[in-house]
């Protein structure tokens, strides 16, 4: 039975992590969160061992700052975005590079797999979205529409369509059946910063504007307007059930929703100057991570603790 995070929601855990010898711009914890992926504009990758902080290896390939990262479903990969207008995939065991996707004209900004991890998606500052085949490296399908940068992007849990956020103020939801997009959803005031999209099928978008809104993707419709971040929304994460959702801001606070109302349940307050990422984990804790005085952070919160606690 799932309980009120505002009642069990604790702290556990802190680790820093120093290494990089530039701005970071990404990080990412793969799916069984064992492993944490890190990229700057030092135009390395680097991969620590979550639990104990260790450096496991640093990737170089990159000619330029490397604007984000991902992993694969089941942890074998990752993927890369670069400002050499590059996208490099790359097995996650053996850091070797796998392919070198060329087709942006300018600084990709946003990367990320299908969830069977067939495709792959990027997009940047070329104002379009490639879709790209893992198998061969072959380019499906090219996305274009945005009238600004695209920042962000996920797929569809069933694979059926995807969303793209830019710096149009818009998202974009765009159909892989067929070759047109679905729907614009249009609200935000600012440029969309973060996408996801939850298990039941709702979307969620975070924006410069300091808002989260989420969305009917199908319909185009608003269902929720959350407001109360101070700063601007950096990293959005549903639940595995979908009934909350995460939202992490540039002025440390990550804050947790109830989807079934549209309400806050908790401010968790960090030590971070710029949070970067938020995630569920499959133990149902949620791991935060950030910059803090140029160096990298980790946090970890859980539902498992009996006691309350506003941090």
């Amino acid at each position: 039975m799932w309980r009120n995070p505002s009642e069990s929601f604790a702290k556990i855990d802190v680790k820093y992590f120093a290494r990089h010898k530039g701005e970071v711009n990404s990080c990412v914890f793969s799916p069984d969160c064992q492993i944490l992926l890190t990229c700057s504009d030092d135009c390395r990758i680097f991969l620590w061992n979550a639990q104990t902080g260790q450096l496991l290896d640093k990737v170089c390939g990159h000619t330029g700052p490397v604007k984000a990262c991902c992993f694969s479903s089941d942890s074998t990969r990752f993927a890369s975005a670069s400002h050499d207008c590059t996208v490099r995939v790359w097995l996650t065991a053996s850091t070797q590079c796998l392919h070198e996707l060329k087709g942006h004209t300018k600084s990709v900004e946003t990367v990320c797999f299908s969830p069977d991890s067939k495709l792959l998606l990027s997009a940047g500052w070329d104002k379009t979205a490639i879709l790209w085949g893992l198998q061969t490296g072959d380019i499906l399908r090219r996305f274009s529409g945005h009238e600004g940068a695209i920042q962000c992007s996920t797929f569809s849990l069933n694979s059926q369509y995807l969303a793209t956020g830019s710096w149009d103020y818009t998202v974009k939801v765009w159909s892989l059946q067929t070759e047109e997009h679905v729907k614009t959803l249009k609200g935000h005031t600012g440029n969309v910063s973060c996408v996801c999209i939850s298990v039941p099928g709702m979307l969620a978008s975070g924006s410069w504007d300091r808002t989260v809104r989420v969305w009917n993707p199908r319909r185009g419709t608003l269902i929720f307007l959350l407001e109360g971040h101070t700063g601007w929304v950096k990293s959005l994460s549903f639940s595995r059930d979908g009934i909350l959702l995460a939202s992490a801001g540039d002025n440390d606070v990550v804050r947790v929703w109830d989807m079934t109302k549209g309400t806050c349940l908790k401010s968790l307050q960090e030590q971070m100057d710029l949070a970067q990422q938020c995630v569920f984990s499959p133990c149902g804790a949620l791991l935060t991570s950030g910059v803090a005085n140029s160096t990298f952070k980790t946090d970890s919160s859980t539902e498992d603790q009996a006691r309350d606690t506003d941090q």
